[in-house]
């Protein structure tokens, strides 16, 4: 068995949200499609044998290790398959936090496919899977990645899609917008129904990313703005612009994503948006989730 396995773990975008009525769990009936994105906005996640669990984050995200989602995967998959061997964790993290792109989820599951390969545990068992639909709606669909179409609370996968070659562009302006009152006010608003994801699907099928771009969607995009006015600013500026064909929000904010015409249109926009002061990062889409990169 190896003592240490580094890990990649990616971030991922929402192509499609719509958001249905809340349950009485708490939580809301999605239709999303996901879209990994390639290595240059991703974390790095090392798993390694320790004699207790513990974990630290570069930078340090201030999050306690008791309500740390990574941790807490560890913790989890331990109880569940009986592996008495503790683990240390060491993240370093790209992915902002508080964009609605994924990276606390990311994490927990490459802390979940780490631990199984310390552990022996087959990553793909049913076991990982439910720990990983009890961490968090996002957390099941980062062990297998790629672009794919998911309902339930975000947690059910219905449909592996082919990942067309995607150029993008993510910007935020830095401000997080918090998940519970984006979704809080998005019960408030009057917002007409959603489309169907069947003409996205449609495109991605086909690999007509100029078609999928024009398809983009998301319910909570309107109450991020609200809450967020820079989300807004950001968004307006990135559709304005030559080469992007497409923009939208990711999840409930901050981040806002472009699909652009090229790699360079992608690359250009994110000068000009650290120009303005914004984070931004032009990255590529990847047909994977979570995975390993070396064992020791």
């Amino acid at each position: 068995m190896p003592e240490r396995v580094a890990l990649v773990a990616p971030a991922k975008v929402n192509l499609y949200l719509a958001v249905g009525a809340r349950t009485d769990d708490g939580y809301h009936e999605l239709v999303t499609v996901f879209q990994a994105l390639d290595d240059r906005l991703s974390d790095t996640v090392e798993v390694e044998a320790a004699d207790r669990f513990s974990i630290e984050m570069r930078p340090d995200a201030g999050v306690p290790p008791s309500e740390n989602l990574a941790l807490k995967a560890a913790k989890m998959l331990s109880e569940a398959t009986g592996a008495s061997l503790p683990v240390r964790i060491a993240i370093e993290k790209r992915i902002p936090a508080g964009g609605g792109l994924g990276g606390a989820s990311a994490d927990a599951a490459a802390v979940l496919v780490g631990a199984s390969v310390l552990w022996g545990v087959d990553p793909r068992s049913e076991v990982v899977l439910r720990c990983a639909r009890s961490l968090g709606a996002d957390v099941p669909f980062f062990l297998g990645g790629g672009t794919a179409l998911y309902a339930g609370k975000g947690d059910v996968r219905v449909r592996d899609l082919p990942t067309p070659e995607m150029h993008l562009v993510v910007i935020t302006a830095g401000e997080p917008v918090p998940t519970g009152a984006a979704y809080a006010l998005h019960d408030r608003l009057l917002s007409p129904p959603a489309p169907g994801p069947e003409p996205l699907l449609r495109a991605l099928q086909a690999g007509d990313v100029q078609g999928a771009a024009g398809l983009l969607h998301n319910d909570l995009a309107e109450a991020a703005k609200a809450l967020v006015p820079s989300v807004g600013e950001v968004e307006a500026w990135l559709s304005s612009l030559p080469g992007v064909l497409g923009a939208a929000v990711t999840g409930s904010g901050s981040c806002v994503f472009g699909l652009c015409a090229s790699a360079v249109a992608a690359e250009r926009v994110e000068s000009d948006a650290r120009a303005a002061g914004w984070w931004a990062r032009s990255c590529g889409a990847s047909p994977e989730g979570v995975r390993v990169v070396s064992t020791v």
